[in-house]
């Protein structure tokens, strides 16, 4: 989370500055390895995508040039706060960032994973797909601290909805990695089940941890990351099978 962020940040109760950044700095992160890129091309050009990532960054630009109260007021205005919960305030705080790791991290995950989800769907239901795994996944973490008065932002409960659709579009793609072992980096492909596999297991382990705990600044909504997750994999499902019932008829 970064500093300047935080501080502009304070909670109409106490008037302590504290920021509940909804995916903070991306808990799919780990200290030794980060994604590149999948081996599946895109087939048509990802315009939802793109332009997802365009409005993400152009909210960030415009969140660097307000001063700590304008700043503050700009994520009360937009962000979600569990306790006032709207769905105007669970889509309007799927484009507010906490950092530059915090955007450019989720970012990265939207351009690696959406563009195949995008082409799978088409843009118009992409569109409304990733939309509604952003604001599901926000009332899933809202549900598990009602009481919260810390505003949640961030686009990661969308992105883990689309990482959600891609592991069960794609379960024998792979994803190139880049892994860092002492003083060398490595560029290795991982199966993409076993990727983001392992990024669920680590959101729901965290999540249940959490549990009771008290929500404070840069928290990470866990619970976000595996409700978008689950809600993007229930839809890739279903989509499937209408996939396949479809092609049986034909045949």
């Amino acid at each position: 989370m970064v500093p300047r962020v935080s501080a502009a940040l304070s909670s109409k109760a106490d008037g302590e500055a504290r920021l509940s950044v909804a995916e903070a700095e991306l808990a799919g992160y780990t200290s030794r390895m980060f994604p590149v890129s999948d081996v599946i091309p895109s087939r048509t050009t990802p315009f939802v995508t793109i332009g997802l990532i365009a409005l993400n960054a152009l909210t960030f630009f415009v969140e660097l040039l307000l001063d700590e109260h304008e700043l503050q007021q700009f994520v009360e205005a937009f962000g979600l706060v569990p306790a006032s919960f709207s769905w105007t305030a669970a889509l309007t705080s799927q484009f507010l960032h906490a950092g530059w790791v915090h955007v450019i991290g989720n970012m990265l995950y939207l351009w690696i994973f959406g563009d195949n989800v995008e082409d799978r769907l088409g843009h118009a239901r992409y569109l409304l797909f990733y939309l509604f795994c952003g604001a599901v996944a926000a009332l899933g973490q809202t549900l598990t601290h009602p009481a919260s008065t810390v505003p949640m932002i961030g686009a990661s409960g969308a992105v883990a909805g689309v990482m959600g659709a891609y592991f069960v579009f794609y379960p024998h793609s792979r994803v190139l990695t880049a892994v860092f072992l002492v003083f060398f980096l490595d560029l290795v492909e991982i199966p993409a089940i076993y990727f983001l596999g392992v990024w669920l297991l680590m959101q729901l382990f965290n999540g249940v941890g959490s549990i009771g705990a008290e929500t404070a600044a840069g928290a990470v909504a866990f619970w976000a990351h595996v409700v978008g997750f689950a809600a993007g994999g229930a839809f890739g499902s279903l989509q499937r099978l209408v996939e396949h019932k479809h092609h049986r008829w034909e045949h």
